[in-house]
């Protein structure tokens, strides 16, 4: 296994928040704005999905903050404590985020999307069409806890 990997950036996220709160991100719209090595033709076709799925650094993280181990999501002891990889949270061992978002306007190297849950200024590490394809075979489950927790991520509650 290789000690280290390195990224380069395809993207930053123009507008939208200035910084990370927890809830109601589904209305706020941002840019996803390509990279200057990158010419509008590499975004050629993606106007046709209805989503895409945004790849970004939590770069914002400190990584003396970065949790190894488990914890009550939120800080909240009427949750379980659960391990970093069953949760999604910003301090975790990469700070890898990832967000499918709903694609609203391609307009040459920038993405015009809404609900994408990274602030402005986030380095993005990849940009991918969503198609059906790859959603969730068969049914799906998840604890009471993570229900209670994403009630108001998306939308107010």
């Amino acid at each position: 296994m290789p000690s280290a990997l390195r990224f380069e950036p395809v993207a930053t996220v123009v507008g939208g928040r200035s910084e990370p709160v927890d809830d109601d991100w589904d209305g706020v719209e941002a840019i996803v704005r390509l990279d200057e090595r990158f010419e509008p033709e590499a975004l050629d076709g993606l106007a046709e999905f209805s989503h895409v799925e945004v790849v970004y650094v939590f770069d914002r993280v400190d990584p003396a903050d970065v949790e190894t181990g488990a914890r009550h999501p939120r800080g909240n002891e009427r949750w379980p404590r659960v391990g970093i990889f069953a949760q999604r949270a910003k301090d975790r061992p990469n700070r890898i985020g990832v967000s499918i978002c709903r694609l609203l306007l391609v307009e040459g190297c920038d993405l015009h999307v809404a609900g994408l849950d990274a602030v402005d200024g986030t380095p993005v590490l990849d940009l991918k069409p969503v198609m059906a394809e790859f959603a969730p075979r068969g049914e799906t489950r998840q604890p009471e806890w993570a229900r209670e927790l994403m009630a108001g991520y998306w939308i107010s509650s």
